[in-house]
């Protein structure tokens, strides 16, 4: 098993009539997922049913990761996708999964430890921060990042340093809640956090945890403005997907 390494240290209306702000700072957004580490995948099963499994695949599959790759997972959390790129790649392959969160990535780490496959060895977990990638100029032959950028402070800096250790004519993939400029569907999904995600969250006394997800997604970015900042951060190419019926969105980038 890897080891745990450490390797760091809009539509809507104004943003201060919402109850419930994401956090401020990287150290509450730290500390707000390693509380829900404990429940965060049977939450997302639960909330999802069981959909987010196949989001994720599709995710991998857009990053272009093939076998022999070096490739890396931004804001990895338990490691779902991680394992999805691990199969990918092969034994011969490289896959390094980085987040802030300790918790998320001891479970990540104690999942890799359960799974049969020879090929899951190849994952090292890395506890870090995404606008400062501990890692070389154009090491990796492709990125994901899965239900991430959207909870990152500093968006353009994190796209920054994903171009930056990237290969040239590799692939970014971005897998996140779309922050939909159709009425029906920001007005349906607002109705699945308040009647359905934060009732749930509730039950396990993660009520406030999960309370910020709405006013988070209204401070996304709509898929043209993820386009946009790719573009701007030097990709070649970027092109973003509704997924679920524009419920989710992915970004695919080339550099």
């Amino acid at each position: 098993m890897a080891s745990l390494q450490l390797c760091l240290p809009s539509l809507r209306p104004p943003i201060s009539r919402f109850p419930n702000p994401p956090p401020r700072c990287s150290a509450q957004r730290q500390a707000l997922f390693n509380r829900i580490a404990p429940v965060y995948d049977d939450l997302n099963d639960l909330f999802s049913l069981g959909q987010h499994r196949i989001w994720k695949r599709m995710a991998v599959s857009w990053s272009g990761a093939k076998m022999g790759d070096c490739v890396l997972d931004v804001c990895c959390g338990s490691g779902d996708i991680a394992f999805l790129l691990s199969e990918k790649v092969g034994s011969n392959g490289k896959v390094t999964g980085l987040d802030f969160s300790r918790e998320q990535l001891s479970i990540a780490s104690s999942r890799q430890s359960l799974r049969w496959n020879a090929c899951y060895k190849n994952i090292e977990w890395v506890e870090g921060d995404a606008t400062e990638l501990p890692f070389s100029d154009c090491y990796f032959d492709a990125i994901t990042m899965g239900y991430g950028l959207r909870n990152v402070l500093d968006k353009r800096k994190a796209m920054e340093e994903m171009f930056r250790v990237l290969k040239p004519g590799a692939k970014l993939s971005i897998l996140d809640f779309n922050k939909s400029t159709t009425p029906f569907v920001a007005s349906f999904q607002e109705w699945m956090i308040d009647h359905v995600v934060v009732p749930v969250a509730t039950g396990y006394g993660l009520a406030k945890e999960y309370e910020y997800l709405k006013s988070s997604i209204r401070e996304f970015l709509t898929g043209k403005q993820l386009e946009q900042l790719a573009l701007d951060e030097g990709f070649s190419t970027a092109k973003h997907y509704d997924v679920s019926g524009g419920l989710m969105g992915n970004l695919v980038a080339t550099r």
